[in-house]
């Protein structure tokens, strides 16, 4: 096999087996904590291609444990806190937004504090796309603008 020939082989496997990566953007990401530790991190992800996707799972070394939760009232009214053990779905050219008082990322037994302006490294597992390393800075002062009238 000549050269070229493996060259071009080699592209085409390789653009064949990563278009997914592509189609999945991370934006507007940043965390927070309120005490030393607990945290959450917030983003938008979209999904620009053709089919659904599923958020699976979160993985980090910033705590002991790392999961995807949601606020949800039980039945006496009281906003919990509850694991979204199925994952989300990122529907087909749509977005999934991950905010306060909704879905976002919880690290439980932080390993460190988090500290104004550090960097938190997380790992988003989906169903399609597979695993997707995103940056987070630590913003502790952010305000949630994604619901206010502007």
């Amino acid at each position: 096999m000549s050269l070229k020939l493996t060259f071009f082989t080699v592209l085409t496997l390789f653009s064949l087996a990563t278009p997914a990566l592509a189609e999945i953007e991370i934006h507007d990401q940043y965390a927070r904590s309120s005490n030393p530790i607990t945290g959450a991190a917030f983003m938008l992800i979209q999904n620009h291609g053709d089919t659904d996707d599923k958020l699976l799972g979160v993985n980090s070394d910033a705590a002991q444990q790392v999961e995807l939760h949601t606020h949800l009232e039980d039945e006496n009214g009281v906003m919990r806190m509850v694991h979204l053990e199925a994952g989300l779905i990122l529907p087909a050219g749509g977005e999934l937004r991950l905010q306060r008082g909704s879905n976002h990322v919880m690290f439980m037994g932080l390993t460190a504090p988090f500290g104004q302006d550090d960097i938190i490294a997380i790992t988003l597992t989906f169903e399609d796309a597979g695993k997707i390393n995103v940056k987070i800075p630590v913003d502790m002062d952010r305000m949630d603008h994604s619901e206010m009238d502007h």
